[in-house]
């Protein structure tokens, strides 16, 4: 099976040596050590997802993130030591997908390119996602966002469903709080990632009562969570 490939743009070498050391167990890895190089490799070759870093000399990351958005919908990550709101929120705003801020946890970095390069697959062929997920007695409505245990409905808060439905469409992701922070309360939302734990406590309380048969949220000490499938249950 072929790989998908990576373009890793850093004006410092060691750091793409570095990130290539945690990213080619799993893609290819092309690297360009400046703006003007990145372009002009985009320019020959195609690649799956690019990871751009922002404080480069001559042309910037996010210089490089709007010409490449002119004319390309590859999925971009921004990688860099800013992590100011301010500047994740001008990245996105210019184009980019993702944001990362250094120092990385390297799972985290490999999750994270996986998802970007899994979700543009998706959107170029014009998949959907199933409309409902069926695993054991559980059920995920995703239309009418609606939880039910055998045909009974649990009733739970719209970011108790956002994160129910985000680790099942991901089941072998392990989600950093602050990737869950993320992509369910968003950039500019709540950054407090006692947040997370709170809505992950109930709403396994909730499916408990209902009698699942399964814990579907198992908890990944000192990395995150992730979905639990009823043969993994402990």
């Amino acid at each position: 099976m072929n790989k998908d490939t990576v373009l890793i743009v850093d004006d410092e070498w060691n750091m793409r040596q570095l990130l290539k050391i945690h990213l080619s167990p799993h893609f290819h890895i092309k690297q360009a050590g400046s703006g003007k190089e990145a372009l002009s490799c985009l320019e020959r070759e195609e690649v799956d997802l690019i990871i751009l870093d922002i404080m480069m000399p001559e042309m910037n990351g996010w210089e490089v993130c709007e010409k490449v958005r002119a004319r390309s919908e590859v999925p971009i990550l921004m990688l860099t030591a800013r992590g100011d709101v301010k500047d994740k929120v001008q990245g996105l705003s210019i184009g980019a997908d993702d944001y990362l801020v250094k120092p990385y946890i390297p799972e985290e970095l490999v999750a994270r390119s996986k998802a970007l390069i899994r979700r543009s697959l998706q959107s170029s062929s014009g998949n959907t996602e199933e409309e409902t997920i069926e695993i054991s007695d559980l059920k995920v409505n995703r239309s009418e966002r609606q939880i039910f245990v055998d045909d009974s409905e649990v009733e739970v808060t719209p970011k108790e469903f956002d994160l129910l439905e985000l680790l099942a469409l991901n089941p072998k992701t392990i989600f950093t709080r602050d990737m869950l922070l993320d992509q369910i309360w968003g950039i500019n939302g709540i950054r407090d990632i006692r947040t997370i734990d709170t809505h992950v406590k109930n709403l396994r309380e909730k499916i408990r009562k209902k009698g699942l048969s399964f814990n579907p949220i198992r908890t990944v000490w000192g990395r995150g969570y992730k979905f639990q499938a009823p043969d993994e249950n402990e």
